[in-house]
């Protein structure tokens, strides 16, 4: 299920939004200011972010900076500021992409579009890198603390998921949905816990450590958790 956070006061243009995107496979969120914004942004796993820069209790830049803080979700403004600073600016914190109002729908539809196909292609070969690991998932080589470890797809699928989305907290259902995707539904709930604690004991590695962490009641998250 992709998931998009729409930030923009305007009821009626949000809606709007909505309706452009609607599609089977994705969840859209409306939020009308910054802090229903944030509410959002902690709860779910969003996949995108469209991000209008006046709002009703602040400047959506402020919103850009702690996204981009612990999270490389594609982001993309949507406001009336059409002069070259506004999208300078947006651009250095972390913009994907700069949309100036008035605008067509279909012209936004594809826009997001793109930056949903472009997010698929660096899914899958995208590399991951910290201090302790290193991953790389299209050539299916996974190093803990130097060592190589054994993942099956099941662990891959869950490993790909987690460093996508560092911080944040993933809920049970998005993870299931990852690891199953012809009916996360019929799943045994035991099942998931059982396919993270093997996760986990993969990656201890030297340290007998693992940054993924149980949020009690809402899920999973890989590191630092994003508040």
């Amino acid at each position: 299920m992709t998931q998009i956070l729409i930030v923009e006061d305007d009821k009626s243009l949000n809606q709007g939004i909505i309706l452009a995107l609607r599609e089977e496979g994705r969840s859209l969120h409306p939020a009308y200011t910054l802090s229903q914004a944030r509410q959002i942004w902690k709860k779910e796993t969003i996949d995108l972010v469209i991000l209008d820069i006046n709002l009703p209790d602040g400047s959506g830049y402020g919103l850009l900076r702690e996204i981009r803080q612990g999270s490389a979700v594609p982001v993309l403004m949507l406001t009336a500021n059409d002069l070259e600073i506004d999208q300078v600016t947006g651009f250095s914190l972390g913009a994907d992409d700069y949309i100036t109002k008035p605008f067509s729908l279909m012209v936004l539809r594809a826009r997001v579009e793109r930056t949903l196909k472009r997010m698929q292609g660096e899914t899958i070969s995208s590399d991951y890198t910290d201090a302790r690991y290193h991953f790389r998932f299209q050539e299916m080589v996974f190093l803990a603390d130097g060592e190589e470890v054994t993942l099956s797809k099941t662990d891959q699928k869950l490993l790909r998921l987690f460093t996508r989305h560092p911080g944040q907290i993933l809920s049970r259902s998005r993870l299931a949905e990852a690891i199953w995707t012809d009916g996360a539904d019929y799943v045994d709930e035991n099942a998931l816990s059982v396919a993270v604690n093997r996760l986990r004991r993969k990656l201890e590695g030297k340290e007998k450590t693992c940054p993924i962490q149980t949020v009690y009641g809402l899920g999973y998250v890989w590191g630092k958790k994003n508040v």
